[in-house]
């Protein structure tokens, strides 16, 4: 039996840092549907009830040593996309303005406050975000989106003839986003190269493929 706890203290210990690792969505969620774009934040993050220096500090998060404090939040609640490696903490945006973005820093619940802009240069709307990303490490597709988004279409429309499907795809490259509509080529398992229009996002924002950060 004490053989057995050690065993198991040992796994949790080589799990913990895996928990605090990076962040990536894996499934599609409806928490950044009505979002704007993402925000590259800095450590600590001090979010207020509005935008205004004297208004209320509604959340201060700070990242040490791989934890998340206050401890009540994760790692996959407070962000978008977390990668240490890559200096990556990103923020959904909900509003901006000139000198501030309001940011979702609970995804579960859209619990949000607002940050000063440190440089106007983080934000970046998603349609800058996936041309800045996807195009540099390729597209995974989501679980949970709809089966008809391995359709390959011939134009950027849902009627438009399907000229090809994605089965098992090793790499989804992004050429150009229409609009909701992406046109990309994919390498299926079978090594036969495709080229068309997929739908990357639902008409209300719901995000169907994600950059493949790495």
């Amino acid at each position: 039996m004490k053989k057995l706890i050690v065993t198991l203290l040992v796994f949790l210990g080589l799990s913990l840092p895996a928990l605090a690792g990076d962040v990536m969505p894996n499934v599609v969620s409806l928490s950044n549907t009505n979002t704007l774009g993402v925000y590259q934040v800095g450590n600590p993050i001090v979010l207020r009830k509005s935008p205004e220096d004297n208004a209320p500090i509604v959340k201060v998060i700070r990242i040490s040593n791989n934890s998340i404090e206050p401890s009540e939040l994760l790692f996959e609640n407070v962000f978008v996309v977390y990668n240490e490696k890559k200096s990556l903490a990103l923020m959904a945006v909900t509003d901006e303005t000139e000198d501030w973005v309001e940011l979702i820093y609970n995804n579960k619940t859209g619990a949000r406050g607002w940050l000063k802009k440190d440089d106007p240069y983080k934000f970046l709307t998603w349609v800058h975000f996936y041309n800045t990303y996807a195009r540099k490490y390729g597209l995974y597709i989501l679980n949970g989106a709809p089966e008809k988004i391995n359709e390959m279409h011939g134009s950027t429309d849902d009627n438009s003839k399907v000229i090809s499907t994605i089965n098992n795809p090793q790499k989804i490259i992004l050429n150009i986003i229409k609009g909701n509509w992406m046109l990309v080529s994919v390498m299926d398992m079978d090594r036969t190269p495709k080229t068309g229009y997929i739908r990357w996002r639902s008409e209300d924002g719901v995000k169907y493929l994600f950059p493949a950060i790495k």
